[in-house]
Order: structure tokens, then C-alpha cells, then sequence
């Protein structure tokens, strides 16, 4: 089998194997094209390292995470491709059968032949930065619990009801977010919380709002105290929701395990870092990855490079060539290390 070590997002080692783009946008260095210079006739091969893309990680069209790479593990449900659809209602299978991919045969994209799977990170926070550190190793991946609240108060006049008669569902939203926020808060690091999509209705100056929805976002790289806020801050929003007047229900969209890296490809990724010289330090990722998906069926590990100032998901992201190009070399020598 050809010896095959790319540059990218993320790779995976195995008999025939596959890895992903990330969405960072952390430059590639070297350009495209191997990242180690060993002769493949010096050494014994042991597994291919090849590149490849992975689709939807981050949701977007059709809100489907980690398409790419639960197509990969078998994760996909026939189903899914009638019931996953867009805000106008075509669902996926009928966008691929659009552009001459037949939906019946999304379990072709299964691999029962991999042997493990590395991906290179932006870190998109900023503890690296702020160390002056240049690697870090992910020792687990965060878990994740998303629902979306909606909170229902009465629809009145602006002018005409008074304050003390109104059932307001977004000053009454708003107070639920806060008080979510503050259990959140006194929890302490690691936990977060965010509330990045709102949208109330009916959405007039002269109307006071009678329905509003909001999104929870709340993570934790330990599964039993994620629950426990999860709990804590649903049956606050319930008290706080009678204390206003006004009703509240919630519909879970996302619970994802936390997920820890595999200790053997880790050691193979420290022993890496230091055979490049390369100081780095264990890390907890705040972040979602593919890896937590690729874990569930074979040995991941990630590394981090710095994101400067520890924006992400911004117009000011940004990794230097320097950084990225450490990281490239650390993967490239912790692929060596796998593959031969």
C-alpha cells in the first residue's frame, strides 16, 4: 500500500482510512502535499494515512452534525434522509438525489478499516495564546445538551396595558436566561452556558410580546455534572416562568456525551511533540469536534495549535503560519510514528 501523509484539518491512520477538513480555518503548512520527507523504501509500512474531507460538522442546511463522519461509523439512519430538511422544507435525500448522489446508498460511505483517526485544531480559545504555548493535546472533548425554550405570555397593546397587567413573554424570557446564566456562572469553569438565538413575536413596537423562543447551549466535559445543570437550570426557568406569569416549555435538540481521547494515540501524540521540541500541555476541548464522533468507533486523538487573541467563529480567527506549521509537524512525526 502507497505511503500517504497529507497536511489538513485532521487525519486518521489505519489499513485504509480517512480524516477531516475541521471547521477552523487554521492555514496549512507545508502547502498541500506530504508533510514528512522519509523515504518510503527505508521503512516498513504499516498503515495508510491518507486525507479526507468530512462534511458537516457544524450544522447548516439541513442541521445535520457530524454528517461526514457519522456516514462514516454507520451512524446514519435510512430515515434521516426524509426527516432531516431545510427551512423550506426539501429534505436531504431529495437535495442529493438533485445533484446525482442517490440517497439509498448513503451506507457506502461506511469504513470498517480504520485503525484510528488524529485531527490538527485550531484551539478557538485562548489558553494557548495567553500561555505563549504552542500544542495542546485534547484529553476529552465536551459534552453537549442544547433545547430551545418557549416561553408564551399574552399578546397586548403597548400604549394601553398597564405594567403591573402584563403577561410580557420576552421580559419574562429574558429573566429565565439570566437566572439559567447565574447557575451556570456559580457552577464555575468548565461549565458555559449561551443563549444565541432568540426570536419573539409578534415583533412590533407597539406590541407587548406574546411568544418568544430562545436557545440554551450548556456544556460540560463530565456527563453526570452536565445533567445536573441541565436540571438545575430547567427547573429554574420553570420557577421563574410562574413568578412572571407565563408559561414555558422546552424541547431538547442536542445531548452529546463527553468524550475522552484515546491514551495510546495521546502517548503517540506527546512523543511527538517531543521529539519536535515542541512544549504542549493536556487540554480540555470547550468545542465540538468530529473526533467525538470518530472515539465511539475507533482511537482519536486531537492536538491544538494557538488561536491568536482566542477568537473563533468570528472575522478576527486567526492562527500564524508559525503556529500551524508546528502543529503540521507534530502530526506529521505522531503519523509516522503510527503508520510505520
Amino acid at each position: 500500500m502507497d505511503r500517504r501523509a497529507t497536511a489538513g484539518g485532521g487525519l486518521a491512520a489505519g489499513r485504509g482510512t480517512a480524516g477531516e477538513g475541521g471547521c477552523g480555518r487554521e492555514p496549512v503548512w507545508p502547502p498541500r502535499g506530504r508533510t514528512s520527507a522519509h523515504h518510503p523504501d527505508r521503512l516498513t509500512h504499516r498503515h495508510g494515512a491518507p486525507r479526507r474531507p468530512l462534511r458537516e460538522e457544524e450544522d447548516s442546511r439541513f442541521h445535520c452534525n457530524f454528517w461526514g463522519t457519522r456516514g462514516m461509523l454507520g451512524l446514519i439512519s435510512g430515515s434521516e434522509m426524509d426527516e432531516l430538511r431545510d427551512e423550506q422544507g426539501v429534505s436531504i435525500g431529495r437535495a442529493m438525489a438533485e445533484i446525482g448522489f442517490p440517497p439509498e446508498n448513503y451506507a457506502d460511505a461506511v469504513r470498517d478499516d480504520l485503525d484510528g483517526f488524529v485531527e490538527l485544531h485550531i484551539e478557538q480559545g485562548r489558553i494557548l495564546f495567553d500561555e505563549g504555548l504552542s500544542l495542546g493535546i485534547v484529553d476529552a472533548i465536551t459534552g453537549l445538551y442544547r433545547f430551545r425554550v418557549t416561553v408564551e405570555g399574552r399578546t397586548d397593546h403597548a400604549g394601553t396595558t398597564p405594567m403591573d397587567l402584563r403577561r410580557d413573554a420576552l421580559q419574562a424570557a429574558a429573566h429565565i436566561a439570566i437566572e439559567m446564566t447565574r447557575i451556570v456562572e456559580h457552577a464555575g469553569r468548565p461549565a458555559v452556558i449561551t443563549n444565541g438565538w432568540w426570536d419573539v413575536q409578534p415583533g412590533a413596537w407597539n406590541i407587548v410580546p406574546g411568544l418568544v423562543q430562545f436557545s440554551v447551549d450548556l456544556r460540560h466535559p463530565d456527563e453526570s455534572t452536565k445533567q445536573r445543570l441541565a436540571a438545575e437550570v430547567r427547573e429554574r426557568g420553570e420557577a421563574t416562568a410562574a413568578e412572571h406569569g407565563v408559561s414555558v416549555a422546552y424541547e431538547v435538540v442536542g445531548d452529546v456525551l463527553p468524550k475522552d481521547m484515546d491514551a495510546n494515540v495521546r502517548a503517540e501524540l506527546a512523543a511527538a511533540a517531543s521529539a519536535c521540541n515542541v512544549n504542549w500541555i493536556p487540554m480540555v476541548s470547550g468545542a465540538g469536534h468530529d473526533s467525538q464522533v470518530m472515539a465511539t468507533g475507533v482511537p482519536t486523538a486531537m492536538l491544538f495549535v494557538p488561536s491568536v487573541e482566542g477568537r473563533s467563529h468570528s472575522s478576527a480567527e486567526f492562527t500564524t503560519p508559525e503556529d500551524a506549521a508546528r502543529g503540521a509537524t507534530v502530526l506529521a512525526a505522531a503519523l509516522r510514528r503510527l503508520a510505520y
